[in-house]
């Protein structure tokens, strides 16, 4: 059933937002590097690698710069054009097709690279094979700017690979475990309204027995009993 709607909503939308994704690739042929689509290679369900497709937003080398496929607030191999696109989310609309395709659907555990996923525990791992990744999901709700908490003291890999990923594993592992039908369509509500209001506490309010996070998290996630 979810397949279903699926194909159904990223074809539409695919069909809907094409005079605007147009705009999108004149502008980014004509700015930065004049690279159009950022491709990698994502873990997707059962372990199963594909490619994920994204507007290009940071330089063409950035995942073997700096802190490679960990992105924080203020990284400098983000280009101007790239950091409007990605604070508005629009960068991702290229992965409509992703779902389109059946690579991902719309709701599901964030797609990571083998980098960010192997810092996920094994049972975390396992959990979210058995799904197919997601263009938004509870995890991605949540951590809707992880870029921001990336900053200042956090702003290290350390911070993101001991305090983010176990607990963001958390959160993932609920939707499996919760997944249904209504679930499904809940989190695509909640997903348009933290794009319209980010400050909103409604993902605490509308996802019931959420992992509460931890203290170091609990301010930059606008957390909320």
């Amino acid at each position: 059933m979810e397949r279903f709607f699926d194909i159904f909503f990223s074809g539409l939308a695919l069909l809907i937002f094409s005079p605007f994704l147009v705009l999108i690739i004149l502008v980014l042929r004509l700015t930065g590097e004049g690279e159009i689509f950022f491709v990698q290679e994502r873990i997707g369900k059962n372990g199963e690698v594909f490619k994920l497709f994204k507007f290009a937003t940071m330089l063409k080398d950035s995942p073997n710069i700096g802190t490679r496929t960990v992105t924080m607030t203020a990284d400098p191999r983000i280009l101007p054009v790239g950091r409007f696109l990605r604070k508005t989310k629009i960068n991702e609309l290229p992965q409509l097709l992703n779902v389109f395709l059946g690579d991902m659907s719309l709701i599901g555990p964030r797609p990571l690279t083998a980098q960010t996923f192997g810092y996920y525990s094994a049972s975390t791992q396992n959990f979210i094979n058995q799904v197919r990744p997601g263009l938004s999901g509870v995890g991605s709700i949540i951590f809707r700017g992880e870029e921001d908490i990336m900053y200042g003291a956090s702003a290290s890999i350390d911070f993101y690979e001991e305090v983010i990923m176990p607990y963001k594993g958390l959160l993932e592992e609920w939707f499996v475990v919760n997944k249904t039908i209504y679930i499904y369509f809940l989190a695509i509500i909640v997903t348009v309204w933290t794009v319209v209001i980010p400050s909103t506490q409604i993902a605490w309010k509308m996802f019931k027995g959420l992992p509460e996070p931890p203290a170091e998290l609990k301010p930059s996630l606008n957390y909320s009993k």
